[in-house]
């Protein structure tokens, strides 16, 4: 009986990693015969969890959403993991859950063991947060785009660019990149034939998915990288290549990631790749960096900040 039990919740585990399963690749999971699998998926079905099924020799399962949320299964990593992120939920960048995270954060700790509870409450305790002053995002957007990227279906939706551009993208997701301030998604843009990266505030309608593809080759291994790149290289008005006096991971460590390409040159010296509108924005980000540098494009961003300096100067001297 214990081992039924515990082949049950391993079944159920696997059902919630991942949306198809087929009654073989199950059944090779859990080194039983196929047969035991379908007794199985009955028994949980008799239990609340709203399986489905496809006919075929083996058999297809997917577990599905119910008229009621079933219990959920998370092992001691995935519960902490989960009861930090609704943490940080109440004042995060996502619209609107502020309350509902701190309701299913209670009843989590409510079910927490003792020992589980404690690392917890220790983060808690050790940690404040600032309420961000970014713009947010609607977490329907969010879990309807994670679903497509997992689920490998297209999404359609409204979108407005930088430049106060609309248009309708139909794209092939892959991946959501979060900074601290803002969420990225990583598709294929099937209108551009071509990987592009859009910020999901800017997405004006909800998603619709659509038919199920065959997924691409990403991008680049390291996909937070790639946004970060494709961010800094954004068609601004201006770009900018700044040396840094300082080397690339001390660089990294201090800016943020979407702020503009590193370079590494040496242990000290790394290369800033950025954009912006505004030469006196670019001018002011890098001053605040605290490191040291030198401007090697464009030639006008001196003249900025020459003015800037004259500005500042003006600004300390006492009054008459």
């Amino acid at each position: 009986m214990l081992e039924t039990s515990a082949r049950l919740l391993r079944l159920l585990s696997l059902l919630q990693l991942r949306r198809d399963w087929s009654g073989a690749d199950l059944a090779e999971r859990l080194d039983v015969d196929v047969r035991t699998v379908r007794r199985d998926i009955d028994k949980l079905r008799s239990l609340g969890y709203p399986v489905g099924s496809t006919s075929g020799t083996a058999g297809g399962y997917r577990l599905g959403a119910g008229a009621a949320l079933p219990p959920l299964l998370l092992d001691d990593e995935e519960a902490v993991a989960v009861a930090v992120g609704l943490r940080g939920a109440a004042v995060g960048t996502v619209a609107g859950i502020e309350e509902t995270s701190v309701r299913a954060l209670l009843k989590l700790e409510q079910v927490l063991p003792s020992r589980l509870r404690r690392r917890v409450e220790a983060l808690q305790s050790a940690t404040v947060s600032l309420p961000g002053t970014g713009p947010t995002v609607d977490p329907e957007t969010l879990t309807t785009i994670a679903a497509a990227c997992r689920d490998h279906e297209r999404l359609r939706f409204a979108y407005r660019s930088r430049d106060e551009t609309a248009s309708t993208r139909v794209v092939e997701p892959h991946r959501l990149v979060h900074t601290p301030r803002r969420w990225y998604l990583v598709a294929w843009d099937t209108g551009r034939e071509d990987w592009r990266t859009f910020r999901v505030d800017r997405i004006e309608s909800r998603p619709s998915s659509g038919p199920r593809f065959t997924p691409r080759p990403a991008p680049a291994e390291d996909v937070a990288g790639y946004v970060s790149e494709s961010v800094a290289s954004a068609p601004y008005r201006h770009q900018a290549r700044i040396l840094l006096h300082t080397s690339a991971e001390r660089a990294a460590a201090g800016m943020s990631p979407t702020a503009g390409r590193i370079e590494a040159i040496d242990q000290h010296t790394c290369l800033l790749h950025t954009g912006s509108d505004s030469l006196d924005e670019i001018a002011l980000y890098v001053g605040l960096t605290g490191f040291d540098f030198e401007v090697l494009d464009p030639p006008e961003l001196l003249g900025r900040i020459r003015a800037l300096t004259d500005r500042f100067a003006r600004a300390t001297r006492p009054r008459p």
